[in-house]
């Protein structure tokens, strides 16, 4: 049990290591969920307390219940009550997420991820409050599930590299942008037939993957803010005793900085990711893959 909890504290304490820690938390919160639900089923307590920490958790549609919950527009990302619906978004955040950190790095996952799950559950909020089918649903509609950010995830690392291909169970390589446009209109076409307000959280994360990758291209980076304040935050918890003493010599020490100096301007980045847009990784050019190698491990 101690080496468990010790391989869980160790992938949060692993600079490179997002896409893991967002799955360990989202499998965590569906642990710690059901858990309370079997506890208050054994105990025969009615389901009062589980239903009422679900709603502290999820988002809901309605306003006046927002204002007195605003935290929910990013627990909810992260809440999960069905086994199939956390193992189907877990998979799909692993495989696109690996790709996505492989080019672009652990702090534009993240963010993406949290940004899209926020502009899911925002969109939500506003299609139940401004369409007339769901007059009447915004008092007792709430969504919850990592849906909204793994489509920006997915959605997002289609647009940067949409003829890279995946292979899928008994259908082989199939190209990221047909993943893309497929699960895009699944979601369209599924609004009016149940879960309405699931797949319209869905297509809030899909915008925001397409919109922030191809401002990312253009060399604006829309989550520049979000990332400060994840930086700001992750100083305030490390460990001052994480610092180490070096005894290094002058030169080596230059000769380290000199190597740490040398990552990639933005211009150089987008002007790779330009070419992965239009010809795909295999036409990068040995030195063009370190650069966005360097790249990447910078964040």
């Amino acid at each position: 049990m101690n080496s468990f909890l010790g391989d869980i504290k160790n992938s949060f304490n692993k600079k490179d290591n997002a896409l893991i820690q967002l799955i360990i938390i989202n499998v965590a919160v569906f642990i710690g969920v059901n858990l309370l639900y079997t506890i208050t089923f054994l105990a025969n307590t009615g389901p009062e307390l589980y239903d009422s920490i679900l709603k502290w958790l999820a988002v809901p549609s309605s306003l006046s219940k927002l204002i007195t919950r605003p935290w929910t527009v990013i627990t909810y990302m992260f809440l999960h009550e069905g086994f199939f619906h956390i193992l189907f978004n877990m998979l799909w955040l692993f495989w696109l997420g690996k790709i996505l950190v492989e080019y672009l790095g652990n702090k534009k996952l993240i963010s993406t991820y949290v940004l899209g799950g926020i502009s899911g559950g925002l969109v939500y909020i506003i299609a139940f409050n401004v369409f007339p089918a769901f007059q009447g649903m915004t008092e007792y509609s709430y969504a919850l599930g990592a849906s909204a950010g793994v489509l920006a995830v997915v959605i997002a690392t289609a647009t940067l590299i949409p003829d890279y291909s995946i292979h899928l169970l008994f259908l082989g390589p199939v190209k990221l942008k047909y993943i893309a446009m497929f699960s895009i209109v699944i979601d369209v076409i599924s609004i009016g037939k149940g879960n309405s307000g699931g797949h319209i959280a869905h297509l809030g994360g899909a915008i925001f993957g397409f919109i922030y990758i191809k401002q990312l291209q253009k060399g604006n980076d829309l989550a520049s803010r979000f990332n400060k304040i994840m930086d700001s935050m992750s100083s305030m918890f490390s460990s001052k005793s994480n610092l180490k003493v070096s005894h290094k010599s002058a030169s080596k020490t230059a000769s380290t900085m000199a190597s740490s100096s040398s990552t990639p301007d933005q211009e150089v980045i987008d002007t790779i990711l330009d070419k992965i847009a239009k010809s795909g990784y295999d036409s990068l050019s040995k030195e063009e893959k370190d650069i966005l190698f360097r790249a990447s491990n910078r964040d």
